[in-house]
């Protein structure tokens, strides 16, 4: 306290000086409009800068919690489409008075980790059989396919990745309805090869590549690239088409888990199938 006073009283001087200049500029500034208004402006447009700032940097720390509800009010919409569930036969009667059936069931999750630089990438994400996730789940993102759960905990789920050697989807060209097998090379990690599709289909560069809706995991339609390019060997029966991703395998942090509720009825018939 004594070292306080000290300064002061040798500075007493310029401290004097400082608040005298202080006065002399609230009076020319209360007393002169031009001045008046120069200074109001600045004073705005520099407050106004800084409001600015603090508010981008405010919505910048809600936006994950903003991310975290949209994928969640994502998940209630899928599950209002019509592709979500089967139409049924008119003819019978439902307890619930409806024609359709529900087919598939969406739950939003988040990423906690994943990769892209081996040759079997997997992720994981933060919701598991506590919340209704169990293996065979498709995990799709808003843009397209991303791959299947593997393996669950009571609280977190491990999926393969579409860019896992052990990854073989049904696909088919959207245009024509042409089935093939769709897999990744273990190249590039924005490109996958499908192939099984016949020499005599007509198709294009850019055209749609969707999932077939042949296998209990993926529902039909959901979208897994576009046709970067094709060639055919002399004498082969079937195209070799590379297939640009729609989804950034490098760029995920929200997915949706994709449950066929009728997967169980179908693998009984199949075994049934198979007996006979």
């Amino acid at each position: 306290m004594r070292n306080l006073i000290a300064f002061l009283w040798k500075n007493y001087f310029f401290f004097l000086f400082i608040i005298l200049e202080v006065i002399a500029f609230s009076l020319i500034v209360n007393n002169n409009y031009y001045q008046r208004r120069v200074v109001y402006n600045s004073t705005n447009d520099f407050t106004g800068g800084l409001l600015e700032k603090i508010d981008t940097f405010s919505e910048y720390l809600t936006l994950k919690n903003a991310n975290k509800i949209l994928a969640e009010e994502n998940a209630r919409f899928f599950n209002m489409l019509p592709s979500t569930y089967i139409k049924s036969d008119t003819s019978r009667f439902f307890i619930n008075d409806t024609i359709y059936n529900r087919h598939y069931n969406y739950i939003s999750a988040k990423v906690i980790s994943n990769s892209i630089n081996r040759r079997n990438n997997y992720l994981k994400i933060n919701k598991g059989s506590a919340h209704g996730l169990m293996a065979d789940m498709a995990i799709l993102s808003p843009d397209g396919v991303v791959g299947q759960i593997i393996e669950v905990s009571e609280n977190f789920s491990s999926v393969m990745s579409i860019l896992n050697s052990n990854t073989r989807i049904s696909a088919k060209l959207k245009k024509n309805n042409q089935v093939g097998s769709l897999f990744w090379d273990g190249k590039n990690y924005r490109f996958g090869k499908l192939v099984d599709i016949p020499s005599h289909v007509e198709f294009n560069i850019g055209d749609t590549i969707v999932t077939s809706g042949f296998s209990y995991i993926y529902p039909e339609g959901q979208i897994i690239g576009v046709v970067k390019d094709f060639r055919i060997k002399t004498g082969d029966n079937f195209y070799n088409i590379d297939v640009q991703f729609a989804v950034d395998y490098n760029n995920i942090f929200y997915i949706y888990a994709v449950k066929n509720l009728m997967r169980e009825e179908l693998l009984d018939l199949e075994k049934s199938e198979i007996k006979e």
